[in-house]
Formats: C-alpha cells, structure tokens, sequence
C-alpha cells in the first residue's frame, strides 16, 4: 500500500509540464485553470500566428488600400482571439477557416484554430471541422492566383499545410487520451489492491475474533448456568476468560494499528505483518479448544512441511469450523482430520453432531462459511458444507499443494 500512496505525489511532482486536461477529470468539457505548460503554448501559438500574419504582409502592397485595411483589421483581431482557442475552439477555428477563404492575414490564426479543434475535440467534430477548411481552399485559390501553376503551387502547399497540422492535433489527442487511460487504470488498481487489503483484514478479524469471542462466551456461559460449581472449576473458567480476552483485545489492536497505517496521509513506514499460524500450530488451536471444554479429535496426517500460505488456509478453516461447532452444537464430541501432500493437494474435513448442545446459544452473524469459501476459491481450492444423511454437519475443504513450491506460494 505505500507504493500506491505514493503514486499521486509522483504523479504531480512535474505538475508544471502537463496540460490542464490531465489536471481535472478528464471530462471533455471540463473548466480547469492552465497550467504552466498551457500558458507557454498558448504564448507560442499566439507568437505563431502573429508570425505568419507578418510574414503575410508583403503579399498585400499590390492590394487597394480599403483590402489592406480589412485586411490588418481581421489579421490582428484573429491574432487576438489565439487566447480564446481553449473556451472555444470550434467557433474559432470555423470563423477564423471562413475568413482566411479570401484573406491572407487570418491564416495563421486559421492553423491554429484547426490544430486545437483536433486536440480537444473527437474526430466526429474534428473530420468535419477538417473538411471545411479543405472546402475553403477552393474560394482562396480560384481568387487569390493568376495562373494555373500559382494555384497548383497554393493547393499543394496549403493542403501539405493543414494534412500536417490536423495529423498532429490528431497525433497529441491520442497521446492524451492513452496518458488518461493509464492514469484510470492505475487508480483502478490503487482502488482494487485497497478493497483487496480491506477484505484480507476483515477476514482475518473475523477468524480472530470469533474463535476468542466464542470462547469467552462458552466459560461465561458455564459460570452462568453453574453457580454451584467447585471453585476450582471458577478459578479455570476465569482464567480462561482472562486469557482469550486478553489475546481478543491484543488481536483487535494489531488489526487497527494495520489499519491506521493504510489510511491515507498515514505512516509510510511498512507494517509488519502480524506472525500468521501454519498447518504445525493446529494441535496447539485444537489443545485450546479442549481445556476450553470442547471434545476434539484431531487426524493430522499431511506429508510434509506444507507452505506457509497453504498451512494458514487450512489453520483458519479448521478455526472457524471449530468455532460454528462450538456455537451450534456445543458440547459435542467434533472430529477434525486433515490430510494430503505435495501434488494431491490438502484436505481439511471437521465434522460434529447436528442438533446437539450441551451449552448456551452462543449468536454469531452468519458469514464465517461464506468467508471460508471465499477464502477456499481465492486459495484456489474448494470448499463444500452442510447435513449429512447420518446426522452430522460437514465441513469439507481442499486446496492444491504443488510439486514444487515458491516463495511467492508461501
């Protein structure tokens, strides 16, 4: 999660040198300052037109003088309207094309009317836009040459002119369009790898917590309904309440200093992750469900050390089916057998008695199989639960153990 949290300080650390529209939304006719890099062009857009406009101007001597003066006045007008180009491009370029259908001073100011609308506009406005500009070259050159061999020249030139600049306009909005893109796509991810982060916690709090909750509700219960019993027993009772509460209270802590560490502006340090139980610690998990009171019979017979990631699974499923045993059928004898190997895969079976309780109800919120199958899928494997025909509830899970393991299966 920190390599996500620092994407968008990276992502804004050159903030200067990219456009307006890669500084809002994305929408396309979202209103957003201008930033440095669009001032700069937009200065040398403006440079450019008055720059054509300029070199224009000798053309115009031979002209009467009322042309020159309609001339100048229009020239320096679309020259002016450059800076209007963002708010409206496609009413400047279509003006600034009409113009230039007879008058040599918008010209420039016409170029880059027709640039910017292939920027900022999709080609569905753009195409049409582009086509009217190669519509008035008809007008420009029938009026503007003498001889065949001028017009030639006037059409090859200002067609090379506008192909150029409508490819290029093209050429940057398609660059922009796959900047966005990325841009979505990786805060898709950020998103996606927090939901993931905040799921692994919830689950990991609800295997936690229920196992410690049910126990505290199972001795609690004890005492409730045996008031009269041997101290000894009140003293165990006790301290077995003490202790998983204590454990509940730890667990819960570590699962929000987790937490604080993901909020953003938090902590860039990386979190330690809290030490996860292996396939090894389930004779400890099922010893504490018999001083807890639970008649539990386990069947360990896995070949070989199994992965880290895989041991942990099969510990959590064995856990909350050990708890929804103890919630529901309490006091039942529960037999848990797991098994497998390298190539077979692990399987994971606890089965208890259906309608049978020598406890309190202890209420619980209905999720923990759901849990435990997604856990199952997400782990590759499968898992299956329910009544059987002899009066037992099942719980049945496998997962794939490969031949060869990684690190990363670890």
């Amino acid at each position: 999660m920190t390599g996500l949290r620092g994407y968008g300080a990276h992502a804004h650390e050159y903030r200067w040198l990219l456009p307006s529209v890669l500084l809002g939304d994305g929408s396309e006719g979202s209103r957003v300052r201008r930033s440095t890099r669009d001032w700069i062009v937009d200065i040398a857009m403006f440079l450019l037109a008055c720059g054509i406009t300029v070199m224009t101007l000798p053309d115009l001597q031979d002209e009467p003088e009322p042309l020159q003066l309609l001339e100048q006045v229009v020239g320096a007008l679309s020259c002016v309207a450059v800076w209007l180009r963002r708010r409206w491009p496609v009413g400047f370029a279509l003006v600034t094309t009409l113009f230039s259908s007879y008058l040599e001073l918008s010209g420039g100011a016409s170029v880059v009317g027709l640039f910017t609308v292939a920027v900022h506009r999709p080609f569905k406005v753009s195409g049409p836009v582009m086509l009217f500009a190669l519509v008035t070259l008809v007008p420009y050159i029938l009026l503007r040459s003498d001889t065949d061999l001028e017009r030639s020249e006037a059409a090859a030139f200002a067609l090379a002119i506008l192909l150029t600049v409508f490819a290029w306009g093209v050429v940057v909005r398609a660059r922009r369009q796959l900047v966005w893109s990325l841009r979505q796509r990786a805060d898709s991810a950020a998103e996606e790898a927090k939901r993931l982060e905040r799921e692994r916690i919830a689950r990991e709090m609800h295997d936690v917590l229920a196992h410690r909750i049910s126990m505290l509700s199972l001795h609690a219960g004890a005492l409730e309904f045996r008031p009269d019993a041997p101290a000894e027993e009140v003293a165990k009772a006790a301290g077995a309440i003490r202790t998983n509460a204590h454990l509940a209270l730890q667990d819960l802590r570590e699962v929000i200093g987790v937490l604080r560490h993901a909020r953003p502006g938090g902590d860039d340090d990386p979190v330690p992750d809290r030490p996860q139980p292996t396939l090894a610690d389930l004779p400890a998990l099922v010893e504490e469900c018999r001083h807890a009171g639970m008649d539990v019979r386990l069947d360990l017979r896995a070949g070989g050390e199994a992965p880290e990631g895989l041991g942990r699974n099969v510990y959590r499923i064995v856990q909350e089916a050990l708890t929804n045993a103890r919630k529901h059928a309490g006091g039942a004898s529960v037999a848990v057998a797991v098994s497998g190997g390298q190539g077979e895969g692990l399987s994971a079976e606890v089965r208890n008695p259906v309608g049978v309780r020598h406890t309190p109800y202890i209420p619980g919120a209905g999720a923990g199989l759901i849990g435990l199958t997604e856990r199952a899928e997400l782990a590759g494997g499968r898992l299956e639960h329910g009544a059987t025909a002899g009066g037992e509830f099942v719980v049945r899970a496998w997962l794939p153990w490969p031949m060869e393991t990684t690190r990363e299966d670890a």
